[in-house]
């Protein structure tokens, strides 16, 4: 595991590159914060991760200490890489060594990882590659590794480096998982075959039908983008797409696809989820008389460990058994959406808990201050949303090193997605 160390703060270069289209610019103070959040979150990617194989862990001891569960998640992987991009950038690694590790993770996942039509298992030994837990092969979180090789196809300039990412990017066979429908499966067994259950409804979904529609070489029809529904919801006057899911779902696409000032027939996609955002935070809000925690300045809820285990919750309406635990990836994977609000959450989070949730690789998980459990671990994905939505906000690098991806820019023409 792991490589050369982080280098120290005053070696880190600083990312500039703001375009026409820049969020609001930060304080001084919210800047040092996020930096503070994105070296933690990264120094999990480069430290829990092969050095070999460049797989990340799915998940790991918040304290960074021994730990040795070998299984990686294909997902956190996809965010490891886009990580790589940013800590290159940032300076919290030498260039040469960002380089040498994408490439080792571009070699792997493009000459040994196991896949079928280019989809990869959802969960793999960190160290092998071989599939674990019987898991299947995941098409979302095929598409989120994808987000992050298409992302350093772009960020390095080495031919090497490009043309690996275009490989694996290139060989994946998008109809194949249609398996004969309008729109995808979420998966496949060996030994049973194609999941039931479909991306056919708004969600995380639209990252993986713009990779597809803009794949060279085994596009998606175009009208796979109008086969999904987009559910309209209402919460106290908030009107938006809503398909009664965790709040990532507002996310995870938006990490990589840059949906600003754009829309299709149906939506402007970033402004839905600044929506969702602001609904969720209102929900948040109505559970104070339950949950007297939940405040304008300490609210979030999303998929995250709990005292029980791993849950899907959130809202709204109501999702899982809510038991005022706070999941700072719910507020962090939102910071460009609502920054103001987003940040001082995270602030409040950290001032008021301390070393009971910040760790060697930033916020744990989730904690619930009501009955004084606190995760002992960091999640790769939830570690990932923040740490890119946060450089997003601050300088956009992700946004605009993925698209200038001729497929990412395909892609979202075919979705017929133009200039609001």
């Amino acid at each position: 595991m792991g490589g050369a160390g982080l280098r120290a703060p005053q070696e880190a270069s600083t990312a500039s590159g703001r375009d026409t289209d820049s969020l609001p610019a930060l304080s001084p103070p919210d800047e040092q914060f996020l930096d503070e959040i994105e070296r933690a979150a990264f120094r999990f990617f480069w430290e829990q991760s092969s050095a070999e194989t460049g797989l990340v862990k799915d998940r790991a001891r918040a304290s960074g200490g021994p730990d040795p569960r070998p299984v990686a998640s294909i997902a956190a992987t996809g965010f490891g890489l886009t990580a790589i991009c940013i800590g290159a950038e940032r300076g919290y690694v030498t260039r040469a060594e960002a380089r040498q590790r994408t490439l080792a993770t571009l070699k792997f996942v493009g000459d040994r990882l196991p896949h079928v039509h280019g989809f990869f298992y959802h969960f793999v030994d960190m160290h092998s590659g071989e599939r674990v837990w019987n898991c299947e092969l995941s098409s979302i979180d095929s598409a989120l590794l994808l987000c992050g090789v298409i992302a350093c196809g772009e960020y390095f300039p080495e031919p090497e480096i490009r043309r690996r990412a275009a490989q694996i990017y290139e060989r994946v066979d998008w109809n194949w998982m249609r398996n004969g429908e309008r729109t995808l499966s979420m998966g496949w067994f060996p030994d049973k075959g194609f999941l039931a259950a479909r991306w056919d409804t708004y969600c995380e979904l639209m990252m993986i039908y713009l990779l597809g529609l803009g794949s060279p070489t085994h596009p998606l029809p175009a009208e796979t983008w109008e086969a999904w529904s987009r559910p309209r919801f209402d919460y106290k006057g908030i009107r938006y797409i809503n398909s009664q899911t965790p709040l990532f779902t507002h996310q995870y696409s938006h990490a990589w696809f840059d949906f600003r000032h754009k829309r299709d027939h149906y939506a402007d996609y970033f402004e839905n989820s600044v929506l969702a955002t602001k609904a969720h935070r209102r929900f948040c809000l109505d559970l104070h008389e339950k949950f007297p925690d939940y405040s304008a300045d300490l609210w979030g809820i999303s998929a995250s460990d709990s005292a029980q285990g791993y849950v899907a919750w959130g809202g709204p309406p109501p999702q899982g058994p809510i038991d005022g635990t706070l999941v700072p990836c719910a507020p962090g994977g939102s910071i460009p959406f609502l920054p103001v609000e987003t940040i001082e959450v995270l602030r409040t989070m950290r001032r008021r808990f301390g070393d009971k949730i910040w760790k060697r690789y930033g916020f744990v998980d989730a904690f619930n201050p009501l009955t004084g459990w606190y995760d002992p671990d960091v999640i790769g994905i939830d570690l990932g949303i923040t740490l890119l939505m946060a450089e997003n906000a601050r300088t956009q690098l992700v946004w605009r090193t993925f698209m200038k991806n001729e497929a990412a820019q395909r892609g979202m023409a075919r979705a017929s997605l133009r200039r609001a």
